[in-house]
Parts: C-alpha cells; structure tokens; sequence
C-alpha cells in the first residue's frame, strides 16, 4: 500500500511511538489526525510538525474510552480529509504496581486499563470500519506490548490488558477481512518520557536490562516501531491478525 494521498488517524499521536509514526507517515504523504486525550501541547506541535512536511494534519481531542468520542473523531477526520485509510489504535495507560503486591490493585485501576487499552481499540475500530472499507484497502494496527504474551509488565492489569489487545486484534482481522487488514505491534521497554516517568529512579537500571536480554543487545526508539507499524501497512496485503513483536 502507498500511503502517498491517504489519510489516518493515530491515537495518542502528539508523543512516542504516536508521534514517530505520524512523522513515518506524513514523509510519505500521508495526512494525519492526531488523536490526544490530555496533552493538547504536544498534539499541537506534532500537527504542526506534519502540516510542515506538507500534508493535512490536524489534533483532536477524544477520550478513546468513551464511545461518542470515538465515533466524533472518525467523523472529524471525514470532514477535514475526505476519507480513512489507517488507523493506529496506539493510545494506553498503565499502573505501576509490582506484580506481587496484589492488594494495591483496584477495581478502578482494573476497569481504567480495560476501558482505554483494550474497550479503545475496539470502539475506534468500530467507527472507523465503514469508512476503511470504503477506502478500499483499509489498514488498522493496534500498538500491544510483549507485556500481553510474558505476563511480564508494569502491572498485572497492564499485562492482562495487552493479551487482550492480542487477542481482539485476530478476532478483528477475521470479521474485518477482506476489505481491512488487522494486525499489532508488541515492543518491549521502549525508551520514552512515559516510561521514564512511571520507572522514577529504576528507569536506567530497567534499560539496561532489557538491552542485556534483548537478542539484538538494543532497547526500542518509538522510531523503531514506528517503523514497524510501517512495514505492516506498506507491506504485504496477505498479512493479517498478526501481532509482531518487537
């Protein structure tokens, strides 16, 4: 697919991995909503950045957990481009709990993590379908976690959350086939200001040991996955309902 001419929707797009793979999609001329729900600052830039690579861009607020506003955004995207080729459900949350302090995990840790990692997705997929399909070769890429294979994450929430993102992602592809393709990422420790954030002090140490266990001695830039996502919707129009883990 050439995405030259098509337009997309991001979530969570002015920061991360959102941010670099609407940078990966504007070079080649793609047009892009950037989706934010609390950092209006950073969307802003990140639109500004795009609309300076010479495509449409615009920032939109929406809360991906709340069905009405996921359905206000694909219309949002309609009026401003036209049309819907791609979107990338890469907005989440998390909590940093160990795993084994289980009685810090709250019932509202539990259904916020559900709503916005895994409830998202869904929605915003059910919104963007007609006009995917219209597009002809609809694309959607769900950013997951190798959080949701390991069980191994910032949270048990967190973890279970992404498993099921996996898991959504296949059941999409099947019902969404043939006109859309459905297939995920899953980085693991990605070097970002979120991550750093959450980890405090442990954060370097964190680092360090993703990269001593990595087979490539390496942690993720969003830059590396965005270039995955990329490879997925540029590359073979055979594959679908797969999750990448990277």
């Amino acid at each position: 697919m050439d995405v030259g001419g098509k337009a997309a929707i991001i979530t969570g797009g002015g920061t991360g991995v959102g941010r670099a793979t609407a940078l990966e999609l504007a070079r080649r001329g793609c047009s892009v909503l950037v989706n934010y729900s609390r950092s209006r600052e950073d969307a802003e830039k990140t639109a500004a950045e795009l609309s300076g690579l010479g495509v449409r861009a615009l920032a939109f607020q929406a809360d991906v957990a709340e069905d009405s506003a996921c359905r206000g955004m694909v219309e949002a995207a309609l009026r401003e481009f036209g049309r819907l080729d791609i979107l990338v459900n890469n907005a989440a949350t998390t909590v940093f709990i160990p795993h084994n302090e289980l009685e810090r995990v709250t019932d509202d840790d539990w259904d916020r993590l559900m709503r916005v990692n895994v409830k998202g997705p869904f929605q915003c997929s059910r919104a963007a379908r007609s006009a995917l399909e219209a597009s002809g070769s609809g694309e959607i890429v769900n950013i997951s976690s190798v959080a949701g294979s390991t069980g191994v994450g910032s949270s048990i929430p967190y973890c279970a959350s992404k498993a099921a993102l996996n898991v959504l992602t296949l059941a999409l592809a099947r019902v969404m086939a043939p006109k859309i393709r459905v297939n995920g990422v899953a980085p693991g420790a990605i070097k970002s200001r979120w991550l750093k954030a959450g980890l405090g002090e442990l954060y370097d140490a964190v680092m360090e040991g993703a990269r001593q266990r990595s087979v490539l001695q390496r942690v993720c830039e969003p830059e590396d996955v965005a270039a995955v996502v990329l490879s997925l919707i540029t590359g073979s129009d055979l594959v679908t309902g797969q999750t990448v883990v990277c």
